[in-house]
């Protein structure tokens, strides 16, 4: 089955987007369990390293999506970045002391920002190419919460084997090791994507449109949410009787679920309730698993909620990115991905970490979170979102 577009070409792209997110699942979901747990950093400096990405998001994509829209293949620019990150993850699997932890992982979070949007500016602009629907996008990202899944789950079951979950610098050897593949399978297997050249348009003039200007807005502050999610959730599990080696599947569960909202329900969603409802979904998904964090309740409940985030990063983030898709202007396809993944991935998430690890370090008591209070924080900002969402984003795709 490949959905309405040529065998070949759909499973490059499925191939492309499932390798792209292997790699950042492997790593990103676990890693904060090292950092607080043997490393012993603090609230503060996890949150650091899990700025580093954020903070390469805010600039790293649009440089990228310049290139590739003016002077380079989309494809090289992939590979080489993939190439330069494989060796600073094998560095960093290494390193133990904060300053040159965070150094390492800036470095590689600057070749990995660089790849997150042209991945779905080269599948949009052969979805174009070939003349398929924007819409059948879905079946391609579905690819990437399998593969976030398939890396946690793998990285469990070689825990359960080897027994490396308490030291937990695994998931940065995984990951470099999924680096190769994604720039063997770039280098070699993609189809050419080549620059547009003076011929493109710039993606900066949507910045007058005030629908996109809001969704754009209301992007820089919801996904930063995910930040306590992500600096939180595998030590909150932990702290809930939940063995180490089993958080990375618990976690896992967001992207199975991710991967089935993708497939099932994404484009009926967007068909239905049209972006502004299908943004609104996602910001409450958030909501709900934030308050599920809050309340009392038994460790299997902790596991279950992990479904709202997938649910989330399905109806806000994948949406996000297929609305940009839609209305990005002709030659300005990556740096269209690229303005979006700098709102979501850079501003949002780089705000949303240092949020995180203040907070997390003010409701410390010893070696306790107090876990309760820390998670009230982004369930009330989560809120405002939902509330602006509903007031204030039209919703619709301008004509441009």
């Amino acid at each position: 089955m490949t959905f309405g577009m040529d065998s070949t070409l759909y499973w490059k792209l499925s191939a492309l987007m499932a390798l792209e997110f292997a790699v950042w699942g492997a790593w990103y979901p676990v890693l904060a369990a090292r950092l607080l747990g043997p490393l012993k950093f603090s609230g503060k400096q996890t949150g650091w390293v899990y700025s580093a990405l954020p903070l390469a998001c805010i600039f790293m994509p649009l440089l990228a999506g310049y290139l590739a829209d003016k002077y380079f293949n989309t494809e090289y620019i992939l590979a080489v970045a993939h190439l330069a990150g494989m060796v600073l993850l094998f560095v960093a699997s290494y390193r133990k002391d904060f300053q040159s932890l965070f150094t390492v992982i800036l470095l590689y979070a600057l070749c990995y920002a660089a790849t997150l949007p042209l991945v779905n500016s080269l599948m949009f602009y052969h979805l174009a190419k070939n003349n398929v629907d924007t819409a059948k996008s879905a079946y391609i990202f579905m690819w990437a919460p399998i593969a976030w899944a398939v890396a946690g789950y793998f990285l469990t079951g070689w825990r359960w084997i080897f027994k490396t979950g308490e030291e937990g610098r695994d998931c940065l050897i995984l990951a470099a090791v999924l680096s190769v593949a994604m720039a063997v399978v770039c280098g070699g297997f993609m189809p050419s994507t080549p620059a547009a050249g003076e011929a493109g348009s710039s993606a900066l003039g949507m910045l007058k449109i005030p629908t996109f200007l809001i969704f754009l807005l209301i992007s820089m502050v919801a996904p930063g949410m995910m930040q306590f999610y992500f600096l939180g959730t595998a030590q909150f599990m932990q702290d809930n009787r939940i063995q180490a080696k089993n958080v990375p599947a618990s976690m896992a569960i967001a992207q199975a679920v991710q991967a089935a909202a993708t497939l099932f329900v994404l484009s009926w969603m967007v068909g239905k309730g049209g972006y502004k409802w299908t943004l609104v979904a996602g910001a409450v998904s958030w909501l709900v698993l934030f308050v599920t964090y809050i309340v009392p309740r038994p460790p299997a409940m902790i596991v279950g909620a992990q479904a709202f985030h997938g649910l989330a990063y399905v109806f806000f983030i994948i949406a996000g990115q297929m609305y940009a898709g839609a209305v990005a202007p002709e030659g300005a396809g990556s740096s269209m991905q690229a303005l979006i993944f700098t709102a979501q991935s850079g501003v949002a998430l780089f705000g949303g970490t240092q949020l995180a690890g203040i907070v997390m370090d003010k409701f410390k008591v010893g070696d306790q979170f107090q876990w309760q209070k820390v998670w009230m924080v982004p369930a009330v900002i989560m809120l405002v979102c939902v509330i602006a969402l509903v007031l204030f984003y039209k919703g619709t795709v301008p004509l441009i």
